[in-house]
């Protein structure tokens, strides 16, 4: 296998949650370029009828499903319909998620659960309903934030917090995984990139953050699937159980 082979992915499936707008399209269609063919899940299966198009623009097929993944029967009908479709299950992208700007001092129970229940324990269920189909070699990448890591001047406890788990999170699957079913599982921390969550953002305040990068500029959404793409192909093979930001170094300063 020559390098550049490396990082195709011909002949694989890979799911990715929250595929419906933003990150989770630009991961499809990259995932799709590298090779794979897709299974979709999101909970708003109109748009999911844009991204599965880009796909097969790409020369590959995809299937979408309708997906809550704070669910637990909704991520295990989601990687039933990967073997029922493909027969196999070789990626999973974790990227479904919400976020909310609630000082903590006003935010509800109700307000918080959501967060966590979406973007942690959905994490969680997709990962141990994939995980049940895989084969050696397969691919986990959940993805995280930097503000699992750091902070960026809003109010973002539950938010946090659920991508701060998701950091442990996949530290303990990789290592109840590699050795026993042969799984890789990592997770990306991407900064700042264009994104429905970047478009609700007040005005000025990526003008703002953007200073305290070092390479002075929010990410190419580009950037992140090639990331998405190393993790998920033999060119990661032996990386697992690393959170990797793709943050133009925010996180070092």
């Amino acid at each position: 296998m020559s390098l550049m082979e490396r990082f195709r992915l011909d002949g694989r499936v890979a799911v990715v949650t929250g595929a419906s707008s933003g990150l989770g399209v630009t991961f499809a269609q990259g995932l799709a370029e590298a090779g794979a063919d897709l299974v979709l899940g999101a909970r708003r299966t109109d748009k999911l009828a844009d991204t599965v198009a880009l796909v097969e623009k790409a020369g590959r097929r995809a299937v979408a499903v309708a997906t809550d993944v704070a669910r637990p029967e909704d991520c295990r009908a989601l990687a039933q319909a990967a073997v029922d479709e493909f027969g196999r299950l070789d990626v999973l992208v974790n990227n479904a998620g919400i976020g909310t700007a609630v000082p903590a001092l006003k935010e509800t129970p109700e307000q918080f659960t959501r967060v966590v229940d979406i973007n942690l324990n959905g994490s969680y269920w997709m990962a141990q309903a994939c995980a049940a189909h895989m084969g050696p070699g397969s691919s986990i990448i959940n993805i995280s934030s930097i503000l699992g890591l750091t902070t960026a001047g809003l109010p973002q406890a539950a938010y946090s917090a659920s991508k701060a788990g998701i950091i442990g999170l996949t530290r303990d699957l990789a290592q109840q995984w590699a050795t026993r079913k042969g799984i890789r599982v990592n997770a990306l921390a991407p900064g700042f990139f264009e994104s429905e969550m970047t478009d609700s953002y007040q005005p000025g305040y990526l003008e703002k953050v953007t200073d305290r990068v070092p390479m002075s500029r929010i990410g190419d959404p580009a950037e992140l699937t090639a990331a998405v793409v190393f993790l998920a192909s033999d060119a990661g093979g032996y990386v697992t159980g690393q959170t990797i930001p793709v943050d133009g170094g925010l996180t070092i300063t």
